[in-house]
């Protein structure tokens, strides 16, 4: 029982020490995070800003054809006018030319509305880039001072990390999932030590009985009030001594 309590309190003092370097990059991490979604948001909206111009212009372009087509048929229906040879024959040329010029009126308002769609896209394209030029210059600074953080502390890092795999083996299954719990709820503190007669972790008194059953390190006991694994000052100073 007592290797299992120093197993715990070590994986805490490691735990620690790479808290401490996460630390250290401050919000780095989550600006750097932060600023490539909002570049790719506004790259998102580009393009599908561009798309709508593309589509748009399609339609310009296929109605503008259509615009000539019709005209071009009109030219035909107004020569007609001339060689029809009854009034019925008029009235079905006229009312066919009448309609030929909604449809142009029709198209060519669309096109109209448009050509208006497509400059606002433009404007609007034109409005966006800057910004994106903007966030990529604040990007490239934060991620390169990160990088350097990362790059001062890598060796460190990747000793301790080393260090915690190999201190993660030999906690048994039961106890690490306990641990990893109470870690996450508690801040990063999963093991707590009694100083002063009170829980490091959260400085509640512990009663003088049941200080004195953690003292003989038998089984593993929670603070009663913050749900920490608490080891006796002996496991503590045992272990700081032996990782020193």
């Amino acid at each position: 029982m007592i290797n299992r309590l120093k197993t715990l309190y070590e994986l805490q003092l490691i735990d620690d020490q790479l808290d401490e370097l996460e630390e250290l990059r401050g919000d780095l991490p989550s600006a750097v995070n932060e600023l490539r979604g909002r570049i790719e948001n506004f790259n998102s909206q580009i393009n599908e800003k561009k798309k709508e111009q593309e589509n748009s212009t399609k339609t310009r372009m296929h109605n503008e054809e259509e615009v000539e087509r019709i005209k071009s048929n009109q030219k035909k229906f107004k020569a007609q006018l001339y060689q029809v040879r009854n009034n019925k024959e008029y009235d079905a040329l006229t009312k066919e030319i009448d309609h030929l010029d909604e449809e142009v009126t029709r198209l060519e308002a669309q096109n109209q509305a448009l050509e208006e769609i497509i400059q606002k896209l433009k404007i609007e394209i034109e409005e966006i880039v800057p910004q994106i030029d903007s966030l990529k210059s604040e990007l490239e600074i934060k991620d390169a001072d990160l990088k350097e953080i990362i790059k001062a502390n890598e060796k460190e890092e990747v000793k301790l990390q080393a260090k915690r795999q190999q201190v993660e083996t030999l906690v048994k299954k039961p106890d690490y999932s306990a641990y990893m719990r109470i870690r996450k709820a508690k801040g990063g503190q999963a093991v707590a030590t009694i100083k002063r007669s009170a829980c490091s972790g959260c400085h509640n008194v512990v009663p003088p009985q049941r200080q004195l059953e953690i003292r003989q390190n038998k089984r593993l006991y929670n603070c009663e009030y913050c749900g920490r694994i608490l080891v006796s000052a002996e496991i503590a100073e045992s272990v700081e001594t032996e990782v020193a």
